[in-house]
């Protein structure tokens, strides 16, 4: 739990009463709740969109939104769950994952497919919908970069990007080069090094940590080619929603951020392909539950190769 902003030393552990589900929620028994890098920013309070729902003290006490386990209770509108069905999910909108148990929209859950472990499922919601939906239209022969590439969706979309035939140059730091040339990077770049944005242009360009000028960007994407940022400072999505848009249109390009829908259907094709053996699972490192700080100091200080889990049962 925290009740500031802050680093991870704001951090405690508490015990709390177990949640009740409202007519359309769902409690459940966490297992396994991965790390995203939406976590580190809401628990540091930055960028600024991060408190969204608590500008000066945190909404939610409990961080944790890709969470796997079983479904303890469901409320009264609940159907398509029972106690003891295994589920897994991105409940972005409650959070709670970093608990014995989280209360979470029906909605915002499925049914967590038996081959998967609740550690591997705990990290497809999330970085699993970025990662589709950012290379969604990759064809065959394109030249794409990623950047960010070494982190939870950046390696879900090395592999995605690569298996729909592109020529993939992934960007991260040093001690993950040889991390995202396994995934199937054809190019690497250590971002400390070299600017990515003088490099290329590239056909599709997805940022997960956006931080540069609007026409750097341009710069890097060619002409009829697409930039989309998922994450990033507050100042760069807000100059590419606006400036960035206009300037893509001006000179022949799509530039803008990616708006990444949430739910089940925007992840489960994912794990389908996780299942099948299409796309491999990067576990890094598992935290039990009361070392959770250290969990979330490892995601947001640059080190996770692939994906941060906190093993909670």
């Amino acid at each position: 739990m925290y009740d500031r902003y802050g680093g991870p030393e704001v951090l405690s552990i508490a015990d709390i009463p177990t949640p009740s589900p409202a007519p359309k929620q769902v409690l459940v028994q966490v297992y396994a709740t991965s790390i995203n890098l939406s976590d580190w920013e809401t628990l540091r309070g930055t960028p600024l969109y991060s408190r969204i729902g608590g500008l000066r003290t945190p909404g939610r006490r409990v961080l944790g939104s890709d969470i796997a386990g079983r479904v303890e209770a469901v409320g009264t509108e609940v159907t398509q769950f029972a106690p003891g069905d295994e589920v897994y999910g991105d409940n972005l909108m409650l959070k709670g994952g970093f608990a014995e148990y989280a209360v979470a929209a029906a909605s915002a859950l499925a049914h967590k497919p038996a081959s998967l472990s609740f550690a591997e499922a705990s990290t497809l919601p999330q970085a699993g919908a970025i990662a589709l939906q950012g290379t969604a239209d990759i064809a065959a022969g394109m030249s794409v970069l990623i950047n960010g590439a070494g982190g939870g969706s950046g390696a879900f979309a090395i592999q995605l990007a690569k298996n729909a035939g592109a020529h993939v140059t992934a960007v991260d730091n040093a001690d993950k080069l040889t991390f995202m040339r396994t995934l199937g990077a054809d190019e690497v770049i250590d971002y400390r090094v070299e600017n990515f944005t003088r490099t290329g242009p590239y056909d599709r360009v997805l940022d997960l940590v956006a931080y540069r000028s609007v026409f750097a960007y341009r710069r890097s994407v060619a002409r009829g080619g697409r930039y989309r940022c998922v994450g990033g400072t507050t100042s760069a999505l807000l100059r590419m929603a606006t400036v960035g848009v206009l300037t893509g249109l001006v000179t022949g390009r799509s530039l803008g951020v990616l708006a990444v829908q949430e739910g089940p259907a925007h992840f489960t094709p994912l794990a389908g392909a996780c299942v099948a053996g299409r796309i491999g699972i990067h576990v890094d490192h598992t935290f039990p539950l009361d070392e959770t700080a250290k969990a979330l100091s490892h995601v947001g200080t640059g080190r996770a190769l692939g994906k941060v889990v906190v093993q909670i049962r």
